[in-house]
């Protein structure tokens, strides 16, 4: 067995010197290049033909004046009818934990609501406008199991 082990690394290393050699004559051509002449380089001057825009055609046609590219549209409005303003409620909640936080989102999500989450540095404010304050009261009674403490009122909006 140690007679094969002597002779082993030998004819290994023998097979792989020859596969090296092999490897790099079919890598490196056996026909040799000409280095020494310089590149030249082929400049050809192309011209490049007129492309069809469509705005050339304002400039070619034969009527004077300016042509709008698209219709004239007229819209009638009924401004004499009286516009009805609806009541639009907004529940507001200052959320302190990251539980309250879930527990909050789990309920919107079986109520339905959007909802608006304004995040400041030390607390998180949930809002949210609806014209249902049913539904905004319920969603209330709910959130007092949670010990989040929630308002409904009425909103007004800014102008």
């Amino acid at each position: 067995m140690q007679r094969y082990l002597k002779w082993l690394t030998p004819v290994l290393a023998l097979g792989v010197a020859i596969f090296i050699i092999f490897f790099l004559i079919s890598i490196n051509p056996s026909q040799k290049q000409d280095y020494a002449e310089p590149l030249e380089q082929k400049s050809e001057v192309v011209q490049k033909k007129s492309q069809k825009v469509w705005l050339n055609h304002f400039s070619q046609s034969q009527r004077l004046g300016y042509f709008y590219p698209v219709n004239e549209a007229f819209i009638e409005m009924d401004l004499v009818e009286k516009i009805i303003s609806k009541t639009i409620y907004k529940l507001s909640a200052a959320l302190l934990d990251p539980y309250q936080l879930f527990c909050l989102r789990e309920e919107l999500k079986q109520h339905k609501l959007k909802y608006y989450l304004k995040q400041d540095k030390h607390s998180v404010e949930l809002l949210i406008y609806s014209k249902n304050i049913e539904k905004l009261n319920s969603l209330v009674r709910v959130l007092k199991n949670y010990q989040i403490s929630a308002k409904v009122e009425l909103y007004k909006e800014d102008i």
